[in-house]
């Protein structure tokens, strides 16, 4: 392409696979790391009520996102800004950090001043992955999550609506690493997927009952249409996979000046480009396709780590020490994908089952061994780390109990 501006119209497959290949892996040596902290909102007495968007714009003050009417949002004293997803849930974006030490500082930091400012309003952050109270129902009302609305309705499925509106996550966000490293970067990532997120479920209830999976919250993504939120699958090129797999995705919504923003059914951004629609797309709805893509990892340029629940208070520190710590040199990387073999690929199992699927039982169990005995290198101090091991072996052991 003779130039990449977000105005670049794409008349070509090529030229839209050129820039899909230039933006989703930056490599070089891994340094950074970041999170993204996700929950539910409640009123403090009736956990069950919708909170209203006015009720949360008021607390959040000057800090609230663009969605509520903030012109000009200020990021939180640590540096995160603050979103709102369409069910009422708030998160948290932390800025990339140089160690885990200084995330855990700027967004511990953060999350006192979000429930601090929330707690003078008498709402109150869940700390699961699942609202437990609450149906799925849209507070937000924006052309956005309109289109995404209707999109869920065509799968015939109330996943969609639940993963919207009911689901909190915590992401945790890596460099992708030099050129030599990348791709075994980004297969770890993806085969600690299972033993992780079943070690770290906090989603089995919904709406009072049990949803039957130890993981509600990853149940209801995998109800929603694979090719936009299933894993990417995995050849010996990361690079051409997700090229793949972005433009085989169906379009979510394209944007317009218009107050609608629905697309027909079905229509690949591939589609787009060899002219579906009535006008071309640019570069810039080439990315804002991609930011409706929910695989359980995302290249973003970096590896956004997606399949971890949302963690009761600071907890969220365990996981991402766990993460950190596995992918925090290359021997110790080659220990990690060995360990975790076994249970690569088992993503439904995980997440329907836990810890209580054998694979997945014994892979987590090992991986966490592994990075239990190697925290010194996060960067926390020795009481962290000892939280840390005390988080996860509680999870362990509630496997089993």
């Amino acid at each position: 392409m003779a130039t990449s501006s977000s105005a670049t119209v794409l008349r070509r497959i090529e030229d839209a696979a050129e820039h899909v290949s230039g933006i989703c892996f930056k490599t070089g040596p891994p340094q950074r790391i970041g999170a993204e902290l996700e929950w539910t909102t409640h009123y403090t007495d009736r956990p069950a009520a919708l909170v209203r968007p006015a009720d949360l714009g008021r607390a959040l003050g000057p800090h609230a996102p663009a969605v509520l009417g903030t012109t000009d949002p200020v990021p939180l004293p640590g540096g995160g800004t603050v979103t709102l997803e369409p069910g009422g849930q708030v998160e948290i974006s932390s800025a990339p950090a140089t160690s885990l030490g200084s995330l855990l500082e700027t967004v511990t930091s953060d999350q006192a001043r979000l429930a601090e400012l929330l707690a003078r309003a008498g709402i109150v952050l869940g700390e699961r992955g699942l609202d437990p109270h609450r149906p799925a129902v849209r507070i937000l009302d924006t052309p956005r999550y309109a289109a995404m609305h209707l999109a869920f309705e065509r799968d015939a499925t109330p996943s969609g609506h639940t993963m919207m509106c009911s689901t909190a996550g915590l992401q945790v966000c890596l460099d992708a690493g030099t050129p030599e490293q990348l791709r075994a970067r980004w297969e770890a990532v993806h085969e600690i997927g299972p033993p992780l997120l079943a070690a770290f479920a906090t989603s089995r209830m919904r709406e009072g009952r049990d949803t039957g999976w130890a993981c509600g919250r990853m149940a209801a993504w995998y109800g929603i249409n694979s090719r936009r939120s299933g894993p990417v699958p995995r050849t010996a090129d990361p690079v051409a996979d997700w090229v793949q797999y972005v433009l085989a995705a169906p379009l979510m919504c394209v944007r317009s000046r218009r107050d609608t923003w629905h697309v027909p059914d079905g229509i690949t951004f591939a589609d787009w480009v060899r002219g579906a629609l009535r006008r071309p797309p640019t570069v810039d709805d080439l990315e804002y396709h991609i930011s409706t893509l929910f695989p359980p990892v995302r290249p973003r340029g970096y590896l956004e780590i997606r399949y971890l629940d949302a963690q009761p208070g600071t907890a969220w520190i365990a996981p991402a020490a766990i993460i950190a710590t596995l992918m925090s040199d290359d021997t110790l990387l080659d220990a990690t994908r060995e360990l975790a073999a076994p249970a690569s690929g088992r993503w439904v199992p995980a997440a329907r089952d836990g810890l209580a699927d054998p694979a997945t039982g014994r892979a987590a169990a090992d991986l966490i061994d592994l990075a239990c005995r190697h925290l010194d290198r996060t960067g926390l101090s020795q009481p962290w780390r000892d939280q840390v091991a005390d988080i996860a072996g509680r999870r362990l052991r509630a496997s089993v109990s």
